[in-house]
């Protein structure tokens, strides 16, 4: 996890800023090569690949897989790309960052399950049903008017169906709980 400010950072902008380093990390994904390879294969001449090699090297982008002797004796290195996931983002100042992040995140939550439980009524009405017959059907739904039908020989009754928007509701508060509960604690390891 990077940084913008950082060294690291500031050196991986430096080393894909070029065309030709962009093909030469492009050339390697395919297969490890060695300069030559990639100076052959890119067109490119050896003195701009090499260049570029060392820049990439530098940032942490590309390493020497192995080192290999020519007929005359000379050190070969074969290059390829660094397998690593690498992440830039801001730095967080401090706790109360955090907590104002995800208290945004939890009212779009609380909105957007407020919305849910409006939508809920023209959801569940049975099909066929108009906006006066959906009116009437859940009047007499609250009511307790229609009644419901009994169950068959040998099937359990099944309790309440459970309230999706409740379940996004829990399930949002829980994936933000767990999120805030990670941050905080690589938050407290970097003080």
């Amino acid at each position: 996890m990077l940084q913008p400010g950082d060294e690291r950072a500031q050196k991986i902008g430096k080393a894909i800023a070029s065309q030709s380093a962009n093909d030469i990390l492009h050339a390697l994904q395919e297969m490890p090569k060695t300069a030559g390879d990639l100076a052959s294969a890119l067109s490119m001449p050896m003195g701009t690949v090499k260049y570029h090699l060392e820049n990439l090297l530098d940032a942490g982008l590309v390493e020497v897989r192995e080192t290999r002797y020519s007929v005359k004796g000379r050190q070969i290195k074969v290059y390829g790309i660094k397998d690593q996931l690498l992440i830039v983002a801001p730095k967080v100042q401090n706790i109360r960052s955090i907590l104002l992040k995800y208290a945004t995140l939890f009212g779009i939550i609380v909105l957007a399950s407020l919305a849910g439980y409006a939508m809920l009524p023209i959801m569940t009405a049975p099909a066929g049903l108009g906006g006066e017959d959906v009116a009437r059907f859940q009047g007499e739904k609250a009511v307790g008017v229609m009644a419901e039908p009994a169950p068959a020989a040998g099937v359990l009754p099944q309790g309440p169906a459970p309230d999706p928007v409740l379940a996004f509701f829990l399930g949002g508060c829980l994936v933000l709980l767990i999120l805030l509960v990670y941050e905080v604690a690589v938050w407290r390891k970097k003080i």
